[in-house]
């Protein structure tokens, strides 16, 4: 099977390299193991929160050249600033052109609020997620928090607590929903993706029930379990004659589920070849490039292609594996970056920024594979798996994905 560009993961940085070379007329593969962490996705995509100091960040644009002089390895380093400045423009305008709606700036961080009622900043946010400008006061007076009966997921005290703090009342809603009766027996079925393929189906009878109870309030805050189908949040908005603001639950995340497949189903369209649930496992290498991969369901069958694009995450998903004694990366062995000091790995506080946090595949600044010091002429590597950045403590993860994406994407069409 011969490709112009094969991609190894399927998750957000994977789909988003595929699409944009898709869209240039490249035939590509990707080769997906299975869920990817944007399952776990928040509505929102971060850029970056905060410097590795510690430092808040309002600004990205203004504050990249700061996180470039403090760690020169950082993957938006390898970028540098005006590239950086430029691939963050350009991403929001794939998204929104791609017709997944996504309001944010890189100039200027705006705030989410998640699921236990706390603002965090972020980049860009999927429409229709609650999101606000002003970390010091929320835009409504009142809101409703409608919360379904037995959906242990959402937790519309809590979320009435942070709001109060800010000025705002709420009014919490409780209320039953027959359809969903049936999952009710047994709890584990109460799930937002359970859920919401009922409430999809039931929009009428769902409006009906926040336009009759939501009184006086300036909007309506929602649980995410609702918009597996995005046609359904859209009908949902044109049947409530108030604001409807939804914010996600905890996991299993709908709006993540539906951007995922969501851009599958895009790059399919594109010409893309979409292989689940299947794994590269070794590779042939001549004269420092890739030739050929090979696959668990395809055994003797390789992959052919021109170019590769290692997309396969961070520990969650074996894209790095951890032992006792090293990490390193299972299917071309790269060169990963690591402290042979296992004591230097992480500290004893839970929530400190941990080495293995920071550790990932090196590569140049063109994103190509090391190995053994040496680039792989035609291996690029992309989101999570890379090394130099916290993507938790920094809120660069999204940010890192999409960016290295693209950028890989243009190097591969420059050719």
């Amino acid at each position: 099977m011969k490709f112009d560009t094969i991609i190894i993961g399927g998750g957000l940085s994977g789909l988003v390299c595929g699409i944009r070379l898709s869209q240039k007329g490249q035939r590509c593969a990707i080769v997906s193991s299975g869920q990817s962490a944007l399952h776990f996705s928040s509505g929102s995509f971060d850029l970056l929160n905060k410097l590795p100091d510690g430092s808040n960040v309002i600004s990205p644009q203004s504050d990249i050249s700061k996180l470039i002089e403090q760690v020169p390895i950082h993957p938006y380093a390898k970028l540098g600033e005006p590239k950086f400045t430029r691939l963050a423009s350009e991403a929001q305008n794939f998204f929104n052109e791609i017709q997944i709606p996504v309001r944010g700036s890189l100039k200027e961080n705006h705030y989410r609020i998640t699921p236990m009622g706390t603002l965090k900043p972020t980049w860009l946010s999927v429409e229709g997620y609650a999101s606000v400008n002003d970390k010091e006061k929320l835009p409504w007076k009142k809101v409703s928090i409608f919360n379904i009966i037995g959906f242990l997921d959402f937790y519309p005290r809590f979320i009435a607590e942070e709001f109060a703090k800010l000025g705002t009342e709420s009014d919490i809603k409780l209320f039953n929903f027959e359809p969903i009766d049936h999952l009710r027996r047994n709890p584990s079925e109460m799930r937002s993706t359970n859920i919401a393929r009922v409430l999809d189906q039931h929009i009428n009878k769902l409006s009906q029930i926040l336009n009759e109870r939501s009184g006086d309030s300036d909007a309506i805050i929602f649980p995410a379990c609702v918009g597996l189908d995005y046609s359904a949040v859209k009908r949902l908005k044109e049947l409530v004659n108030k604001p409807i603001l939804l914010i996600a639950t905890m996991p299993p995340s709908i709006v993540g589920i539906y951007t995922q497949q969501y851009l599958h189903d895009y790059f399919v369209h594109m010409g893309g070849v979409y292989m689940l649930g299947d794994n590269i496992l070794k590779a042939d290498i001549e004269n420092n490039n890739v030739k050929r991969v090979y696959s668990y369901n395809h055994g003797d069958i390789p992959f052919s292609g021109k170019n590769f694009v290692l997309a396969t995450g961070s520990y969650f998903s074996q894209g790095l594996i951890a032992t006792s004694e090293r990490i390193y990366e299972p299917i071309f062995n790269l060169d990963v970056n690591y402290s042979s000091d296992r004591t230097k790995w992480y500290t004893d506080k839970l929530f400190d920024s941990h080495n293995y946090q920071h550790y990932g595949v090196k590569t140049d600044d063109m994103f190509r594979g090391l190995y053994k010091n040496k680039p792989i002429e035609n291996l690029y590597v992309s989101g999570a798996i890379l090394d130099g950045f916290n993507p938790v403590k920094e809120g660069s993860g999204a940010g890192v994905s999409i960016l290295s994406a693209l950028s890989i994407a243009e190097t591969i069409l420059s050719k």
